[in-house]
């Protein structure tokens, strides 16, 4: 998921009154009358257009600390998170406010809740390859605030081969390495963040499904895919009706498929939400459920010896169900 994708109407007006920017409405339920998209463009002008709003490392509190705290209550345990800082340092804001904010967001709500969460560098594909390194270069003074980091914005036109380069140096620095490919962009996007990239996770990847090839690798390295079901709905970039998602398929084929929220406030809902829409328009049952859960922690940048936790929890939970 994206932080800034958590950015909720009630916590926009609050930012917007707080820092003086106009909006178009300060109404919340007229600005999220808006949310509804074409494309994967009309998505992101709004979100670009919003995320002014967020300018002080009080605001990066505030907005995760809203996230996480809603995460937390919908039995989230940890949240690996995007955050797009090039949106943030284009419009002057301080790669430092950022981290400063977020990181202090994350050890609070941890302290709070329990839940453990960390910062995933994402770097914006249509501003090309020489700002991701810039970016990378901003951003390594704060190294020890991130863990990762990935691809996203507008895929089509932006083949991930474009950023071989910093994604070297990313590894160099002991950085995992995440993309956005296959949401918009066909199968060879895929290919190349695996084979260029050296991605160790796949973000969205519905459209692997085109190429059996791609399936038989994918399946066989047990390579994480993170499928976002509303968001695909509301982007558009997967069935009108989330009844005919390619989800089951893609389990079907043996593939290690989580379930995301990628921009929550926007699409529809938490990944709570999701687990509920897939479980009602999809009639999954708690046995599949379960798996989903699994896999995401499987797919997580954790220890082994704490996967092995939180999936004897889930254990546990469908023992006590049933």
């Amino acid at each position: 998921m994206h932080i800034e994708g958590s950015l909720e109407a009630e916590t926009l007006v609050t930012l917007a009154r707080r820092n003086g920017i106009a909006l178009p409405s300060y109404d919340p339920d007229v600005l999220r009358a808006r949310y509804v998209f074409d494309d994967l463009q009309s998505f992101l002008d709004i979100y670009y257009e919003h995320i002014a709003v967020v300018r002080t490392a009080e605001d990066f509190y505030d907005l995760g600390r809203a996230y996480l705290t809603r995460a937390s209550a919908a039995g989230v345990r940890h949240a690996e998170m995007f955050v797009d800082l090039q949106s943030h340092t284009a419009r002057g804001i301080a790669p430092a406010a950022v981290f400063e904010g977020l990181g202090a967001a994350i050890r609070d709500s941890r302290a709070d809740t329990g839940i453990s969460s960390a910062l995933i560098l994402s770097f914006l594909r249509d501003l090309g390859p020489e700002a991701a390194a810039s970016t990378l270069s901003a951003a390594l003074p704060f190294r020890d605030s991130f863990i990762g980091v990935g691809l996203d914005s507008a895929e089509v036109g932006y083949p991930p081969s474009l950023f071989e380069a910093v994604y070297r140096r990313a590894a160099a620095e002991g950085l995992h390495r995440v993309a956005h490919a296959g949401e918009e962009g066909g199968p060879d996007y895929v290919w190349e963040a695996l084979d260029v990239l050296g991605v160790e996770r796949i973000d969205h990847g519905n459209r692997a499904m085109e190429d059996p090839a791609l399936v038989s690798r994918l399946r066989d390295a047990q390579v994480p895919i993170t499928v976002c079901p509303l968001s695909n709905v509301a982007l558009k970039t997967g069935p009108a009706d989330l009844a005919d998602h390619i989800l089951p398929a893609m389990l079907a084929e043996g593939l290690l498929v989580s379930i995301n929220s990628d921009d929550p406030a926007y699409f529809g809902g938490y990944v709570d939400d999701n687990f509920d829409a897939i479980r009602r328009s999809l009639s999954f049952d708690s046995g599949q459920l379960a798996e989903l859960a699994r896999n995401s922690f499987e797919s997580a940048f954790l220890t082994d010896a704490e996967k092995a936790a939180f999936i004897a929890e889930i254990a546990e939970t469908a023992d006590v169900r049933s």
